[in-house]
């Protein structure tokens, strides 16, 4: 990749603007613009840095249960959230039984019963 083509593509991330990007990167914006978002290296440099921009905003499951914990945890808080995140935490450590019933539009019923935490023997 050119450091042209790198310009634009970091320009275009911050704005979202193909026409800002390109005159910032130094290329004639009229007409342009389409060619830039369709070269190859240009689409895939914006594919990996948006996979990156992405991953560093998403909650990970280890944050996610840190931010419940403390929530449970949190005497100040109000009681329904600090219920809702146990019940969170349970649920992600597979604490309930579930079961799911499914009838269909004949006579037969099936009932499904499923618990994670049961141990293969």
């Amino acid at each position: 990749m050119t450091p042209k083509q790198q310009a634009f593509v970091d320009y275009y991330l911050m704005s979202g603007n193909a026409e800002e990007a390109a005159r910032k990167a130094g290329y004639n914006a009229r007409g342009n613009t389409t060619k830039l978002l369709q070269n190859t290296t240009i689409k895939e440099a914006i594919k990996e840095r948006n996979k990156s921009i992405e991953s560093d905003r998403i909650a990970n499951m280890e944050e996610v249960k840190e931010f419940w914990s403390n929530t449970l945890r949190d005497a100040e808080a109000d009681l329904k959230h600090r219920l809702k995140a146990s019940e969170y935490i349970a649920k992600t450590n597979a604490a309930f039984l579930e079961k799911i019933e499914h009838s269909g539009g004949t006579e037969n019923s099936l009932t499904v019963v499923f618990d994670p935490g049961l141990d293969d023997e």
